[in-house]
């Protein structure tokens, strides 16, 4: 398979936490649907007063989704910059627990050919 190919595999760019979950109310009523291996979207948040490369961490649906978190500050300005400039860029979830009341995503952020 050539690597101008469209089916080409995504590369994974980063592996992380999702940030921030403990500040969004509703995840423990989201939880239950969210899936190993699932994708999520990735939107830019550029008005951002906290983080200049605020990216926001959603579930995909025609509702909208669900907030779940940010990129971890720090570790987000090359997604920033590739969502800025048009890539196609989305998330997968690989890890979920629960650790006390905190809600432990891990994901891994994909850029497609």
């Amino acid at each position: 398979m050539s690597a101008n190919s469209t089916s080409a595999a995504p590369l994974v760019l980063l592996e992380c936490l999702v940030a921030g979950t403990s500040h969004r109310d509703n995840l423990a009523e989201h939880e239950p649907n969210l899936q190993l291996d699932q994708e999520l979207e990735l939107r830019r948040e550029a008005d951002s007063s906290f983080d200049d490369w605020a990216v926001q961490v959603h579930t995909l649906s025609e509702a909208g989704g669900v907030w779940l978190g940010y990129l971890p500050e720090g570790r987000n300005e090359t997604v920033a910059r590739l969502l800025d400039a048009g890539y196609r860029i989305t998330a997968r979830l690989t890890h979920k627990s629960w650790e006390d009341d905190w809600l432990y995503l891990n994901i891994e952020v994909l850029l497609h050919a």
